[in-house]
């Protein structure tokens, strides 16, 4: 490869990992050409990416923008799934696939912002609910706390209230209390 050819995959790449939520890396040997082209696929109907890369231009790429933890985890023939939404759908889509086909596709491991995943981080990665569901659930727990308080502090009130209720009525009644 020319070298003006390799400098523009390395800002091509560059560019990928400056704009993505998180990158897992694959170790791609086994894969026939029509499997590649159907992960691809199927990841392209998310909002992901699957590229094969050049380990020194990654390398490059991963250092000019700061993201040095990504050379930990390329060695040997690399394939890198781009994610630009949701962090836990590239690595729902890639188990899937995995699962679905059977394929011999494995995953080395995962930068997330700058924090290196292992590959069974990944994986584990892939069994979290989506982002609005863990957001659902968290703000379900915060109103089933807020209801209980308003219930505690409720109860109290209505029995302060029965308690001054009750001595309404003594003192009405008997005049001397």
């Amino acid at each position: 490869m020319r070298r003006d050819k390799k400098e523009e995959a390395v800002r091509e790449l560059a560019q990928k990992l400056s704009r993505c939520n998180i990158v897992i890396t694959t170790d791609y040997r086994g894969l026939s050409v029509a499997e590649m082209t159907e992960l691809r696929r199927r990841l392209r109907q998310g909002e992901m990416e699957y590229r094969v890369v050049k380990n020194t231009l990654a390398r490059f790429a991963a250092a000019e923008v700061d993201k040095e933890g990504l050379i930990s985890i390329i060695e040997g023939p690399t394939a890198i799934a781009f994610g630009y939404g949701d962090v836990t759908e590239p690595a729902k889509a890639l188990i899937d696939y995995i699962r679905s086909s059977k394929a011999e596709l494995r995953i080395r491991g995962g930068l997330l912002d700058r924090r290196v995943l292992s590959a069974s981080e990944v994986t584990a990665l892939a069994t979290l609910p989506p982002r609005e569901v863990l957001i659902a659930r968290l703000l379900g727990g915060m109103q089933g706390a807020i209801s209980a308080l308003v219930n505690v502090l409720n109860a109290t009130l209505a029995g302060f209230l029965g308690l001054l209720n009750a001595r309404i009525k003594q003192l009405e009644g008997g005049g001397n209390g």
